[in-house]
């Protein structure tokens, strides 16, 4: 962290508080990816999809949580921990609490949502209960009403299709924390992070699913937190950036094709021997309690996206066409994308399910949902510009004119991207 000085200019040289500041170009590295996780991610949600055969999950231990776990750490560092070093702890635990409470509703909301979207389509279709039971909403819905809403209310009753944001609230709920240790020496954050991810992975930290039964969380958040503060580890320069080195790429990419024999079910069903291999490394690549191997074969993964991206994403910013500007856009607005995919992956599912699992079909959902989260994000963004500020140009006779500070219309988690010049 800097320290102010209080010397005054001199005569010769610049006022940095008056002269204006030369803007700097944004970093789209962390939009795209992370607008990239969020198409996979809908895939992924969407009922019998065949396009999921092609997912980063069909060839390796990690899949698209990682990129938008690790994403949202970078994400959070830039809006969060700035605000932490520069305006004050209390502050900034202020703003943790309202994200906290936006993420909080969000996951409440599309509960209830996709809910009753499943209960509609059961007696519409007359599915005999079919779509309520297979996201096994079952005890929730003809159980013990008030036990179970308050489960739902206190995050002790967490069906597996909606357990991602979950986990991210109670990520979020470390940061403070991580803050207030980060003062004392990077070590005792390191110490934090890698105790409660061991703790975790022995299963002393499970969290209770439902009030039914003995399941616990599917993602343990505890667990989750590495991969998160290593993105948020290196946005704050707490980790240094790694080099874009030819020997390290060719590390990265040897440790990304020596999984897919153990992950690509062709492997796994014609070979025994990869098979029994992948019985015996379970536990380190456990999805759960994010296993080791998953957290190896990410960073791997991201490294060379780092790399092939160029310096500041300059390679993603040759790309010409849409594709880019349509990444950043949905990567900008994650959350409001995510809660939509929700939606849409379990209507399209219906869809499906009715008219048939064809080709066309598939290829028309998937086509048209990638379009619609499109759409959500700009509709997002649309909204978190607040245009209804905007300073009219003409201010009446008499009038007091007002200086309107105008949202950044990306997500609130990361409204300046750069990954440039991290903040230390």
């Amino acid at each position: 962290m800097s320290i102010a000085s209080n010397k005054t200019p001199s005569a010769g040289s610049a006022d940095n508080s008056a002269a204006p500041r030369r803007a700097r170009q944004r970093d789209i590295r962390l939009d795209f990816f992370r607008g990239i996780g969020m198409f996979i991610i809908f895939m992924a949600h969407l009922p019998f999809n065949s396009w999921n055969a092609f997912i980063p999950a069909r060839f390796g231990f990690s899949d698209a949580t990682e990129i938008f776990v690790f994403c949202s750490g970078m994400a959070s560092a830039i809006a969060f921990g700035r605000l932490f070093s520069e305006q004050g702890f209390g502050l900034g635990l202020s703003r943790i609490a309202y994200r906290c409470w936006q993420v909080y509703w969000a996951h409440i909301c599309i509960f209830f949502l996709v809910s009753a979207l499943i209960v509609v389509g059961d007696a519409w279709l007359q599915t005999n209960g079919a779509y309520t039971r297979g996201l096994n909403l079952v005890p929730f819905l003809s159980g013990d009403t008030g036990t179970n809403l308050v489960g739902l209310m206190t995050l002790t009753y967490v069906p597996n299709y909606f357990d991602i944001l979950p986990m991210y609230l109670v990520i979020l709920m470390l940061i403070p924390v991580v803050m207030a240790l980060s003062q004392l020496g990077r070590v005792y954050v390191l110490g934090l992070v890698v105790g409660l991810w061991l703790l975790a992975t022995f299963g002393f930290l499970d969290l209770p699913a439902e009030p039914w039964s003995e399941r616990v969380w599917f993602f343990n958040p505890f667990a989750w937190q590495l991969v998160f503060f290593t993105g948020f580890a290196f946005m704050r320069g707490w980790i240094p950036a790694p080099p874009v080195d030819r020997r390290l790429m060719i590390v990265a990419a040897v440790g990304v094709v020596a999984t897919v024999p153990f992950a690509t079910a062709w492997f796994l069903e014609n070979f025994a021997a990869f098979s029994s291999a992948r019985a015996a490394i379970e536990p380190l690549i456990d999805k759960s309690h994010f296993g080791i191997l998953r957290y190896v074969h990410f960073l791997c993964l991201a490294y060379l996206a780092y790399a092939l991206a160029g310096e500041n994403g300059e390679n993603l910013r040759a790309i010409k066409g849409p594709l880019v500007p349509i990444c950043c856009t949905v990567g900008q607005q994650a959350l409001g994308v995510f809660m939509a995919g929700q939606f849409l992956a379990m209507l399209f599912g219906m869809v499906l399910d009715q008219l048939g699992h064809t080709f066309l079909l598939t290829a028309f959902v998937n086509i048209f949902g990638f379009a619609l989260l499109v759409w959500a994000a700009q509709i997002a963004a649309y909204f978190k510009s607040a245009p209804w500020l905007v300073k009219s140009k003409r201010t009446p006779p008499g009038a007091v004119a007002e200086t309107i500070v105008k949202p950044h219309a990306g997500d609130d988690e990361a409204t300046r991207s750069q990954f440039a010049q991290p903040s230390s």
